[in-house]
């Protein structure tokens, strides 16, 4: 009886496949937050120079700017976890996107170097815990079926906006001043807290947990990943271990880590829940993330690196050069959507890594000529590859597991992204500076009296510049900048290289992923 009374198999999923127009609108809001969250970085990176002047600076404190909010950041996303089952998505979204809005603010208002450090790092830690739940709503809240329409949304503008950061950042420091950079977050700032506030519905909060909060768990994990980050951070530029305050944190890391495991392991609520990464696919989706973060944070260095470093550009022209790789993000997201529906996701992913990939062989030819045209096919290769390995894999990590892992997931997946990036940039800037050097020295062996060209062009410098002082000593300072450029330029090359070789053995990995069920069949609970 009860069988004949049903209703039809198909009626039933379409119904529970509709997505609310209003459910739709509030998690698109959510996005916008997790947006300004992560833009914030690489919109303060592209004007570090502006800020330091502005607060009377020096270059070594002004760098806290940046690292005091990645190191607040990196400790908030995994603590996001336990924080959304505690407070639920809706408040822990409302306290984090007023907490963020109110940071900004100060950090407008910042008359020292000491006060922006502060307001930043409270940016960083309040602002963090959009991104992971944000990304736990999306694979919570919607039926499986829908993912693919989700999951380019988040993964759009988890990729895009540290792409179009150093543009943003560029063109309001050349419009206004570097305060705006700030100021520009308050107004949609309050308007997502408000939408948030109002409209969220997705879960409730359980308020005993906090009874259960491990302090102990916390403290040992803002030392590892606090500590983790500095290292990275500031390691290539101080010899790593031969800085003292490198080293002091290098042992700190280590003692934390292993008391933080051996923490997560052993109380009976942990802070962080890392059974998740019993899901091969989880873990495997994890690791493909880390290593899609060396790429997305590392070339988002190296291309406004080159063009300031190498010729001379300008933050907003720099910005400009950039939006290519945005706007083919932007271009990629809906056919990703699509293809997830009719491809192996596995094949997308490799397909992505391959394309990301051969986007780097090509810089690996750069020249000191390279400008807008050189760098327009590398960088929509760039960008369909990022788009190609992020969505999917995002997909395949999070999608799959049981909904009662999925925030304390999304605070490890999204945590994964963020230290890839960092190691990345570490490991970048240690090459850069290495084969630069290397090529110096041998540009320089090559460079003497006994090479004809060098005594060629030192001459007609040395004529060039007669009547203007010391031509010949001028003439030399001329031909020594020569050669440093083009051993900057090589060591672009070089490092380029490197991450073509890395990303074309990463492919293969793709291989020990576990095939995805269908979008059809919701998963076993």
């Amino acid at each position: 009886m009860a069988d004949a009374t049903a209703a039809p198999p198909s009626m039933n999923a379409a119904a529970d496949d509709r997505i609310p127009p209003r459910r739709l609108f509030t998690f698109l809001i959510m996005v916008f937050g997790m947006f300004m969250s992560i833009l914030d970085i690489q919109v303060v990176s592209a004007s570090l120079q502006q800020i330091q002047a502005g607060l009377s600076a020096s270059s070594t404190e002004v760098s806290w700017v940046q690292t005091s909010y990645l190191i607040a950041e990196v400790i908030a996303i995994p603590l996001s976890g336990f924080l959304s089952r505690a407070f639920g998505t809706r408040l822990l979204f409302t306290i984090s996107a007023s907490g963020f809005t109110i940071a900004s603010f100060f950090c407008g208002f910042a008359s020292t170097i000491e006060q922006m450090i502060l307001w930043r790092a409270i940016q960083g830690f309040l602002g963090a815990g959009m991104i992971p739940t944000v990304f736990a709503s999306a694979y919570t809240v919607f039926p499986r079926s829908k993912f693919h329409i989700v999951g380019p949304i988040i993964g759009l503008v988890a990729t895009l906006a540290p792409t179009i950061g150093p543009t943003v950042g560029g063109f309001i420091t050349d419009m206004m001043s570097w305060h705006w950079l700030f100021f520009i977050n308050i107004v949609p700032g309050i308007g997502i807290t408000i939408g948030v506030l109002a409209l969220v519905d997705f879960d409730e909060p359980n308020f005993e947990l906090l009874d259960r909060f491990d302090w102990w768990g916390l403290i040992f994990m803002a030392g590892f990943l606090g500590s983790l980050e500095y290292v990275l951070e500031e390691g290539p530029q101080y010899e790593w271990l031969q800085d003292t305050s490198v080293a002091v944190c290098a042992a700190i890391c280590v003692v934390s880590a292993v008391a933080f495991f051996w923490r997560v392991l052993t109380v009976e609520e942990p802070i962080v829940d890392i059974r998740a990464f019993g899901d091969r696919n989880f873990g495997l989706g994890c690791l493909i993330s880390f290593c899609i973060g060396i790429g997305l944070y590392g070339l988002t260095y190296m291309y406004p690196r080159y063009l300031a470093e190498v010729r001379g550009y300008s933050a907003l022209m720099i910005g400009e050069t950039m939006f290519v790789s945005g706007i083919t993000m932007f271009l990629t997201a809906p056919i990703v959507g699509r293809l997830m529906q009719k491809v192996d996701m596995r094949v997308i992913i490799g397909a992505g890594i391959l394309i990301f990939a051969l986007g780097s062989y090509q810089m690996t030819f750069i020249t000191r000529d390279y400008d807008f045209y050189e760098l327009l096919v590398p960088q929509i290769l760039r960008g369909i590859g990022m788009m190609l390995a992020m969505v999917p894999a995002n997909n395949i990590a999070l999608g799959m597991l049981p909904p009662d892992l999925v925030k304390n997931a999304s605070g490890l997946f999204n945590l994964t992204r963020n230290l890839g990036g960092a190691l990345g940039l570490a490991v970048i800037n240690q090459v850069l500076n290495e084969r630069t050097d290397l090529h110096i020295s041998r540009l320089q062996e090559r460079v003497t009296w006994g090479n004809a060209t060098a005594t060629e062009t030192l001459n007609m410098f040395t004529q060039r510049l007669q009547g203007m002082g010391d031509a010949a000593l001028m003439a030399m300072k001329q031909l020594s900048q020569i050669v440093h450029r083009q051993a900057v330029v090589m060591g672009y090359g070089d490092a380029f290289f490197m991450l073509t070789v890395f990303y074309f053995g990463l492919s293969l990995l793709v291989m020990l992923l576990k095939k995805p069920a269908s979008a059809s069949t919701e998963p076993a609970h």
